[in-house]
């Protein structure tokens, strides 16, 4: 069996098989930053925070350490600092100082306030306006929690194409009809004469009230096979002069007539 060396890495083409014994790595060649502010207000409240300390009551020193402390870290991290943390810098040191320093006499009658009721006051507004805006950012945003659909909707206009009616249809309703008639046929004594103007006229009529029909359902069965030719030729005059119009609404349904008069 050949013996195969291993290749741990390869540099600029050039592969190698041992680590170097001279490889150094810097203590601070990789550094990690966890917590970020917005400003000098933010950092002295995450202290207080941190601490769990009231902010009505400051202990002035050791919250002004440790900003201290983090202003240095950040100048050892290369950041550069805005003027308004090295001003708040300023600021405790200066109230830390008048606390510590005795007061002349001539002011010890008088009622001065606290050094530190500004900066309070300051670290109580800042704390009410980061929270709203927190809560404001939580609410779901437009382009990035919530997308508006674009979509262009037009109205559709189906027509409606409905089957041509032809003579063989209608006489395959009319065949239908006689069969029926047929069937309650009756034993007439006296014939009496029927006009297709007056059927007309009587199909114009219930189509007025109904507006639409069934074929089927403008002949009288019992005026047998006479009232069936007349009430046929009486609506194919009425087709003709374009006072009904003859519908099916589906190849082999059962024919419908319309009225067009309004």
């Amino acid at each position: 069996m050949s013996n195969e060396v291993t290749v741990i890495a390869t540099l600029n083409g050039t592969p190698f098989h041992d680590l170097p014994q001279d490889l150094y790595i810097p203590p601070d060649a990789l550094e990690v930053l966890l917590d970020t502010f917005e400003g000098p207000l933010d950092l002295l409240l995450y202290l207080i925070r941190k601490q769990n300390v009231d902010i009505l009551n400051i202990p002035i020193a050791q919250i002004t350490r440790q900003y201290i402390e983090y202003i240095r870290l950040m100048t050892a991290l290369n950041i550069e600092l805005a003027a308004d943390y090295l001003v708040m810098a300023a600021l405790l040191a200066e109230i830390k100082s008048r606390l510590l320093l005795p007061r002349p006499r001539e002011m010890e009658k008088v009622d001065e306030e606290d050094p530190r009721v500004t900066l309070i006051r300051r670290l109580q507004a800042y704390e009410i306006i980061k929270a709203v805006a927190q809560e404001i950012d939580s609410c779901p945003r437009l382009e990035r929690d919530i997308f508006l659909p674009n979509v262009e909707c037009e109205t559709l206009v189906l027509p409606e194409n409905l089957p041509d009616v032809s003579l063989t249809e209608l006489l395959r309703a009319l065949q239908q009809v006689l069969k029926r008639t047929e069937q309650h046929s009756h034993h007439q004594i006296i014939k009496e004469p029927l006009s297709v103007r007056e059927r007309m006229s009587l199909i114009l009529l219930r189509l007025m009230d109904v507006k639409e029909s069934l074929f089927t359902q403008l002949f009288t069965i019992n005026e047998g096979r006479q009232g069936v030719v007349v009430t046929f030729l009486a609506i194919l005059e009425l087709s003709k002069e374009g006072l009904i119009e003859i519908l099916q609404i589906e190849p082999f349904a059962e024919l419908r007539v319309r009225g067009r008069i309004a």
